[in-house]
């Protein structure tokens, strides 16, 4: 006699081949219209389901997950990321939780590289000027940028993402520096001849270009504070492909707008999706639609991890992909 099928509530629309794949192996309910879901939403889901396989737009946080029913065993995240998740109250209630680790590793550090590139030489800038007709012709001083070769690239999280972003960042002759919870062992620096600081304050005083790529935790929240930011010089740029908690927008904003900073490009918000609608008329700022990881390769293998880590659960074993709260 065959086993019932888990039922798995799935949150959003994901890829074809997954949501197909998913329908074959489980009893599965989807997302069709893409429609996030309401707190109210939510709450009926883990009412209902065994397995819950949420993303970065929906806050699983303890109001929901009291309402959860005592079969729900196992929250799948569609993610890297598990910052919406509260993973205290799901360890109480006795709930694993997933993610989707490594597979966008290379995604994001290919854009994270691209904002690198295209908010000191203007990208953003030049391409509108395209197309509202303003450019005249080629200028000896029309939209000047600065150089990256021989620059300082400041890395915040120096783990796969940082890393793949370093060595992004030396092929453009990037000088490497790095601050991380913990230094990296010293082969590891010697193949990005990165310089590690203890000290982040001192790091920030000293960089040419910031790039965020650590999680987002109650320790990294605001990381990048108003007196943080305060300490880059006014040549500088930030950087943010991770998440928009980790800068106080705000005070970005208002230096930016004083000039205290040179410009930013960001791929993540505070108050996703709202976006600070002063942030919106600063030229020099890139502004992009949290779209870092956004590949079709990258979706499907997020999916496979998912369907991975359920079909694990399922069969009695810990999934592969397993998030350990401490571990964060």
């Amino acid at each position: 006699m065959s086993q019932k099928k888990p039922l798995v509530i799935v949150t959003r629309k994901l890829p074809d081949a997954i949501e197909t794949r998913m329908m074959e192996l489980f009893d599965t309910r989807l997302n069709l219209d893409d429609t996030p879901l309401s707190q109210n939403d939510l709450i009926e889901a883990v009412r209902k389901a065994d397995i819950l396989v949420p993303t970065v737009t929906d806050r699983v946080d303890a109001k929901i997950l009291s309402q959860a029913n005592p079969n729900l065993r196992l929250i799948a995240n569609f993610g890297t990321g598990v910052d919406h998740i509260d993973l205290a109250t799901a360890r109480q209630r006795g709930i694993t939780v997933t993610n989707t680790p490594g597979v966008l590793t290379e995604d994001t550090a290919d854009m994270t590289m691209a904002l690198i590139l295209a908010v000191p030489r203007r990208l953003a800038e030049g391409e509108r000027m395209m197309r509202t007709g303003e450019w005249t012709g080629w200028s000896p001083t029309g939209m000047l940028g600065r150089r990256i070769s021989g620059k300082r690239l400041g890395i915040i999280g120096m783990g796969r993402i940082g890393q793949a972003v370093a060595r992004r960042a030396q092929a453009f002759n990037l000088s490497i520096h790095y601050h991380n919870r913990n230094r990296l062992p010293e082969s590891v620096e010697q193949e990005f001849e990165a310089t590690y600081w203890e000290s982040l304050d001192q790091m920030l005083a000293r960089m040419d270009i910031i790039s965020i790529n650590c999680p987002h935790t109650p320790a990294t929240y605001h990381l990048l504070s108003a007196r943080r930011l305060k300490l880059l010089q006014p040549h500088a740029y930030i950087v943010n492909t991770a998440r928009g908690e980790v800068i106080d927008e705000n005070a970005l904003t208002r230096m930016l707008r004083a000039g205290d900073l040179s410009g930013a490009g960001l791929d993540v918000f505070e108050h996703e999706p709202a976006v600070n609608p002063k942030l919106l008329e600063l030229p020099q700022v890139v502004l992009l639609p949290h779209m870092g990881s956004a590949t079709i390769e990258g979706r499907i293998d997020m999916g496979e991890k998912v369907i991975i880590n359920i079909k694990t659960f399922v069969d009695g074993h810990t999934p592969p992909d397993r998030v350990l709260q401490g571990l964060l």
